[in-house]
């Protein structure tokens, strides 16, 4: 009984320093959709053109949930206390197919979707998805490439948005990064569109 006491008296000192991971910030950030298929509304890959959106693939300083900052041209630090719900090239994503959805009159079809329909596929590379420290913005670079249905050739072209910060923080990084995502997605959307 003696030794369970003292190794338990021992163990206490020990149990506030122990941690298994990083404590969670306050709230998570997502983006808002600007424009997004009305609900109940009947889309038909026989009636309309169809694509495919693919998650873009990022370097890894975006990768993650934390919201990075570029502070020189050639340094980059993160956001405190600023994570996304989820990595930011998933939540792009769904936001871009929101936008084509709702903009383009085209049904946007999951990879599974379109083994049987011949869509037209885009993927692409989300470039930047963050902070620049220096001109106080929020940044979204995506560069797009366009396979139209049944074709073989590529389109490329770069889209990028900037939204000004008032302060480098969590609570304006997830306010502007959504505006300057729904800026790019939208431009893409009329762009696909005209295809």
């Amino acid at each position: 009984m003696k030794t369970r006491l003292l190794i338990l008296a021992a163990s206490l000192p020990l149990a506030g320093c122990i941690s298994f991971g990083a404590k969670p910030p306050p709230s998570l950030l997502t983006l808002e959709a600007t424009a997004a298929p009305a609900v109940g509304a009947e889309q038909n890959s026989a009636k309309t053109r169809s694509i495919t959106i693919q998650v873009p693939s990022t370097p890894t300083s975006i990768a993650g949930a934390r919201v990075p900052v570029q502070a020189t041209p050639t340094t980059i630090a993160y956001v405190k206390d600023a994570q996304w719900a989820e990595p930011p090239a998933r939540l792009f994503a769904r936001l871009l197919s929101d936008a084509v959805s709702a903009r383009s009159n085209m049904v946007v079809l999951s990879t599974v979707q379109s083994i049987s329909d011949p869509s037209a596929t885009l993927t692409g590379e989300l470039r930047r998805f963050g902070l620049d420290a220096t001109a106080r913005d929020a940044v979204v670079t995506y560069d797009a490439a366009l396979t139209r249905a049944g074709g073989d050739t590529v389109e490329k072209r770069r889209f990028e948005a900037r939204v000004p910060v008032s302060a480098i923080d969590a609570t304006n990084a997830g306010t502007a990064l959504s505006q300057a995502a729904n800026r790019v997605a939208g431009d893409v959307a009329a762009w696909v569109a005209a295809r």
